[in-house]
């Protein structure tokens, strides 16, 4: 399905969250201002089965998202790269 997307968040104790969602933006830049939104705030909020989220990023080892994007503007984006340990 074109339209699903999902995050994965691993957290500093080692515990991990994963949640499936359907595609939140209209366009590729309408996702980079959430984007760059989130990273500015330091915290990903989230609606989750009638429930309110919010998940600070002083928590968070590192965030999985899926499917990939093609690019992202104005960061620097490695592709192709390989999970290796």
């Amino acid at each position: 399905m074109q339209d699903k997307r999902g995050i994965t968040v691993f957290f500093n104790d080692g515990s991990k969250l994963s949640l499936d969602f359907p595609k939140q933006s209209p366009n590729d830049a309408a996702a980079m201002i959430k984007l760059d939104d989130v990273l500015k705030k330091r915290y990903m909020l989230f609606e989750v089965e009638s429930t309110f989220m919010m998940i600070p990023f002083e928590n968070v080892k590192y965030v999985q998202l899926y499917p990939a994007p093609e690019k992202l503007s104005g960061h620097t984006y490695v592709k192709g790269a390989t999970l290796t340990g």
